[in-house]
């Protein structure tokens, strides 16, 4: 029997680089914040969708939390229309 394989996280799990699961932890993190920012102001998909100037059906997979189906860029810009700037900070790894 072969010894199970453990990770830090979920996204250390699923990539195949460090850099690719740092890339869909910052996705999935945005995509949440986005995800609360829509709740807080009692959006319905199709107003969210239109506030921040994509499909309801993109929307529906932003709040599925559809990783996979948003790049960073898109993301940005997501918020960016809904008011928010968006930073990032460096940490130790």
């Amino acid at each position: 029997m072969s010894k199970a394989e453990t990770y830090a996280s979920v996204w250390d799990a699923l990539a195949d680089t460090p850099e690719q699961a740092a890339n869909l932890r910052t996705r999935a993190e945005l995509m949440q914040q986005i995800a609360t920012i829509v709740k807080e102001n009692g959006w319905t998909q199709a107003e969210a969708a239109n506030q921040c100037g994509i499909t309801q059906p993109r929307m529906n997979d932003l709040l599925r939390g559809r990783v996979s189906r948003f790049s960073l860029d898109a993301l940005v810009n997501v918020a960016t229309a809904i008011g928010r700037r968006v930073h990032f900070e460096l940490e130790e790894a």
